[in-house]
């Protein structure tokens, strides 16, 4: 039932319209209800209100606020709706009163969430009554007001993290500054992650901005305290903040501590940034020769992309001091974490190195890494391991003379190995074993011995006597035969 169904039902009949309200309040049973019972009333005093008969509606409110619904919610719609209707009508002081009304605790205090108890005696801890309590009292009431209501609402423990920011803004405003980092101290112990990050990034924002360097101990506990078990995803916002704190009002050294903790806790996405955000900042404070080990650092733990970003960093950093032997080393480290297929960019720009600043033997070596690195990740290609970067490009030949030649070597390789394979029959059967192997070693070794260049002698037939007569005798007779 609204006012929309009877009103096109019973238009410009109000008195069957009361009845029907009537009817249906008396017939619905409140804990049999299956929709929000609280909208029937609420819609039956509107339409008093409607027709300017806010005595009527009040007294609708007065009996709605006493029906035994099944959830506080809708005890808390009735109420929220009859202090609106005050408000509508400009009626100030009813309106505090029924929200002090509809706030006020039994003697007991029961729990919201206890079912064995009324929703009348269980609606004081509702958040929205205190919510428009709270603004009701910052529009119209006092100072001294306001913080009781605040205050309320935090010993019962039904604030949400805007009322702390929102109460903690009021007292900073009246200049109660102290006070108001309590109200925050109590928002950060009544919260847990990830609900306190905001309370926690406003609270030490507006300490530093409050005190800088004058409280320089409290505001450290206060980011450890913060650090202590904040999960890894919100850690970087805090890091930044601390590592400020140190380098405007602490020491540079204690800063460059919070930037290599931040490196180590941060999440996976966030490190290499914050590797960025350390380097940039060491090199402002201490100069570019203390960024060494911190590109160390980065390329020992970054995934490969960024590692390799990071080493060619390192090496072009190493090439404008004039560390040459330091830039090669630091090229060799990093192609280890390029792909010649994917990463032409790495090994253009090593290459343009060698050109300018190495020689024959350190570009051949170049290109003998270049060869394994790529052998390397073609054995992982094998195995299914897609490559983590760009599309495969081939290079032009003329740049590269030593891939050139390994191909053709590998080519004639092949062809002799394809030559073997057809000259071999495979379904041949050995019947002799290994005694053709015998032989064959056998021959080796004779061809081995005339290979070592030895040369046969004449024997002299007086060294055989009269059995060389007899064979040359028998030679004779056999070729007269």
């Amino acid at each position: 039932v609204s006012t929309q169904s009877t009103g096109g039902l019973f238009e410009g009949k109000p008195r069957d319209i009361v009845n029907t309200f009537t009817e249906a309040i008396k017939t619905i049973d409140p804990k049999l209800a299956s929709g929000k019972l609280s909208q029937l009333w609420i819609e039956f005093a509107k339409f008093y209100e409607d027709n300017k008969q806010l005595k009527e509606s009040r007294m609708i409110f007065e009996k709605a606020v006493a029906v035994p619904f099944v959830k506080v919610e809708e005890l808390a719609d009735v109420w929220l709706s009859y202090v609106e209707m005050e408000l509508r009508h400009e009626c100030y002081e009813e309106a505090q009163a029924l929200l002090n009304k509809a706030t006020t605790p039994p003697p007991h205090k029961p729990s919201y969430y206890d079912r064995t108890e009324s929703v009348q005696n269980r609606v004081y801890r509702n958040l929205k009554l205190w919510s428009l309590y709270a603004d009701l009292e910052e529009s119209l009431g006092t100072f001294t007001s306001t913080k009781n209501v605040y205050y309320k609402i935090l010993d019962l423990k039904i604030a949400s993290p805007q009322i702390i920011l929102n109460f903690s803004e009021i007292l900073e405003e009246k200049n109660y500054f102290e006070e108001s980092f309590k109200v925050y101290e109590r928002g950060v112990a009544m919260f847990k992650w990830p609900l306190v990050f905001e309370l926690w990034t406003t609270y030490l924002t507006k300490f530093v901005k409050r005190y800088g360097g004058d409280k320089l101990e409290r505001a450290r506990d206060l980011f450890e305290q913060a650090l202590d078990k904040c999960p890894e995803k919100f850690t970087k916002p805090l890091f930044l903040l601390y590592a400020k704190l140190e380098e405007e009002h602490g020491l540079k050294r204690h800063a460059m501590a919070v930037y290599n903790r931040a490196t180590e806790l941060v999440a996976k996405e966030d490190k290499a940034e914050m590797f960025e955000i350390y380097i940039n900042r060491a090199t402002a404070c201490f100069g570019v020769t203390h960024t060494r080990q911190i590109y160390e650092q980065a390329m020992d733990v970054l995934p490969d992309r960024d590692a390799r970003s990071f080493g060619q960093r390192f090496a072009e950093l190493e090439t404008k001091l004039g560390e040459i032997d330091r830039a090669r080393t630091i090229y060799i480290h990093t192609s280890q974490f390029a792909d010649p297929r994917n990463c032409n960019e790495f090994w253009k720009l090593w290459q343009g190195f060698e050109v300018s600043h190495g020689n024959e033997d350190t570009f051949r070596e170049m290109l003998r890494i270049k060869r394994s690195v790529r052998d390397k990740y073609s054995t992982q290609s094998s195995f299914n391991v897609p490559p983590t970067d760009a599309a495969p490009t081939t290079e032009p030949v003329a740049d590269n003379p030593m891939a050139q030649l390994q191909k053709e070597v590998n080519f004639v390789r092949a062809n002799s190995q394809k030559q073997e394979s057809q000259a071999d029959n495979p379904d041949e059967i050995d019947l002799d074993g290994g005694d053709d192997e015998d032989d064959e070693d056998e021959e080796d070794e004779d061809d081995a011995g005339n290979d070592d260049g030895i040369v046969k002698q004449v024997i002299p037939d007086e060294v055989f006597g009269k059995l060389a007569e007899k064979v040359a005798e028998r030679e004779d007779t056999t070729i007269g035969s």
